[in-house]
C-alpha cells in the first residue's frame, strides 16, 4: 500500500471528524444575593440570549462578608432562574456551594440550527373588495399631505378716537 495515500486518507478522516465535532461554549453570568429587580431582569435577558444561541450558562452567586451566613438567598435566586428558563433549558448541575461562590450550570434543550426562511406558499392572496363609488365622500377638495396648522382667532381691535389737540 502507498504510504502517501494512507496519510491522505487519515487526514481526510480527521477533517471530517472535526466538522462533526461541536464546540461547547460556556458563558458565565454572575449574580449577588442582594440583586435589584431591574439588574436581575437585565442579566436574565443575557442568560436567555446565551441559551438561545445554544451555549451552556454557568450561573454564579458571589457572597461577601456576612452574606456567607445566608446561602439560602443565593439558592433562592438560582431556583428562580431555573424556573424562569425551564422551557428552553435544563439544569445540568444543581446549585452547589464552592467556597464564597454558589454555582449552577444550565444547558440549552435544543441547539439552534441555521436560520431558515419559510418558503412562500402558492396560495392566492385575497384582495380587499373594491368600494363602490357611491360610498366615497363627495368633496371638491384636493387631498394634501401638508400638516394642518390651527390658528388662534385674532383678537378684535377696537379703534378709539385720537385725543384732539388741546386748543390754546
Amino acid at each position: 500500500m502507498d504510504f502517501g495515500k494512507y496519510r491522505y486518507e487519515q487526514d481526510q478522516k480527521r477533517k471530517e471528524s472535526r466538522k462533526k465535532a461541536s464546540n461547547v461554549v460556556i458563558k458565565e453570568m454572575k449574580f449577588r444575593p442582594k440583586i435589584d429587580g431591574h439588574d436581575y431582569e437585565t442579566k436574565m435577558k443575557h442568560v436567555e440570549r446565551f441559551l438561545g444561541e445554544g451555549s451552556k450558562v454557568k450561573l454564579t452567586i458571589m457572597f461577601r462578608g456576612r452574606e456567607m451566613a445566608h446561602p439560602e438567598l443565593g439558592r433562592k435566586i438560582l431556583e428562580r432562574v431555573a424556573e424562569q428558563v425551564k422551557e428552553y433549558a435544563i439544569v445540568e448541575s444543581a446549585p452547589k456551594q464552592d467556597g464564597r461562590n454558589m454555582t449552577m450550570v444550565l444547558n440549552a434543550l435544543k441547539k439552534p440550527g441555521p436560520a431558515k426562511k419559510p418558503k412562500p406558499t402558492a396560495a392566492p392572496v385575497a384582495s380587499a373588495p373594491a368600494t363602490p363609488e357611491s360610498a366615497l365622500p363627495l368633496t371638491n377638495e384636493i387631498p394634501t399631505t401638508e400638516p394642518v396648522v390651527a390658528t388662534a382667532p385674532v383678537a378684535e381691535v377696537i379703534e378709539t378716537p385720537a385725543p384732539e389737540a388741546a386748543a390754546s
